[in-house]
């Protein structure tokens, strides 16, 4: 690459130099999620061997997504290690959904000004998502946009593909009545709803750093950058265990919106709000910002990451087999005759 170097592109805003420092600096994050151990990128694609072991009818699952207006929190902190946890999680987490279990995955990121050290600090976040979704970061991508954002800003954006024998891709259609819908705590806001967080701290003129008695010591700014749990290991255990008939990824659109997606028509679920456990950062955002209850369960995922749907006899061994994976589940409400969520 000695001899690869534009003057004139740098005086345009692109330091094409940065870009290869900034692949070499990411190599060692790379290289943790490998199989092989080395970090094989820089070419125009990213290779991986598929071994579908036994699987009889391997189906392919993908998923997309970004980080949304988290990574302006990110960026006012000047703190990017992080970040790019919560998109691997955003992709895998909705791979998993069908029972899927993520091979691999590939990163964008558009930036203002391509600092390699800074780029390298967002993939090293990316790559711990994968070592703990348990897939390859085989690839990806960082384009400098100079005039078109700030120099100190970028979007990260990713995508996950995953693999499922066809005879074991979840099935809705088996949930009855009497059904049982089980809780995976979250870690947090995760990266869904940010911008009405944002709106209601005035983040980019509130105190981040200071401790706050309501958030058990931990500032704002730590408490809203704590990055989306990922939930592969855990669910890929259960779906060893017993037979799930129904998993949902709360995301933005809380429980009313993705609930209702795992389960069939006719049926929907019922909650008792004192079973929800809810972490005390969504009590600040909702006094804070006056926001009435409904509107907090249709925005946030007000502490549960997942939900996963289990007969009423498999409850005790699933709670059990997460307990084992560091998941610290509780019964969440029952599957009833109807539509929708039933909040009560």
């Amino acid at each position: 690459m000695e001899k690869s170097y534009s003057e004139s592109y740098k005086e345009a805003g692109v330091d094409i130099t940065a870009g290869y420092r900034a692949v070499e600096l990411m190599k060692k994050h790379v290289a943790r999620t490998m199989p092989s151990g080395k970090a094989d990128i820089g070419g125009f694609g990213g290779l991986f061997p598929l071994s579908c072991g036994e699987m009889k009818e391997p189906v392919l699952v993908s998923g997309t997504d970004g980080v949304g207006t988290k990574l302006r929190l990110a960026i006012l902190m000047d703190k990017h290690d992080t970040i790019g946890i919560d998109c691997v999680a955003m992709c895998v987490n909705d791979v998993i959904c069908c029972g899927a279990k993520p091979l691999f995955f590939l990163d964008y990121i558009a930036c203002g000004k391509n600092i390699p050290e800074k780029i390298a600090e967002i993939v090293g976040g990316v790559a711990e998502g994968c070592v703990r979704a348990g897939c390859a970061l085989v690839g990806g991508e960082t384009a400098e946009h100079p005039g078109t954002m700030p120099e100190e800003e970028y979007d990260l954006a990713g995508f996950s593909v995953g693999v499922v024998d066809k005879s074991k891709v979840l099935d809705k259609n088996k949930m009855k009545e009497g059904d049982v819908m089980l809780a995976l705590p979250s870690s947090g806001v995760h990266s869904n709803g940010f911008s009405l967080v944002r709106k209601v701290f005035d983040v980019e003129h509130a105190d981040l750093t200071s401790p706050v008695k309501e958030l058990g010591g931990k500032s704002l700014g730590e408490t809203l950058l704590e990055p989306t749990k990922i939930y592969v290991k855990p669910i890929l255990a259960l779906l060893n265990k017993v037979e799930v008939k129904g998993i949902s990824h709360i995301t933005g659109g809380g429980f009313y919106e993705n609930m209702p997606r795992s389960i069939p028509e006719g049926l929907g679920v019922k909650i008792q709000k004192k079973d929800v456990r809810i972490p005390p950062i969504f009590s600040l955002i909702q006094e804070q910002g006056k926001i009435n209850e409904h509107d907090m369960f249709n925005t946030f995922n007000m502490g549960v990451g997942m939900s996963v749907v289990v007969a009423k006899k498999d409850v005790e061994r699933a709670l059990a087999c997460l307990k084992e994976h560091g998941e610290n589940a509780y019964i969440l409400g029952e599957i009833v005759r109807g539509e929708g969520v039933e909040l009560l």
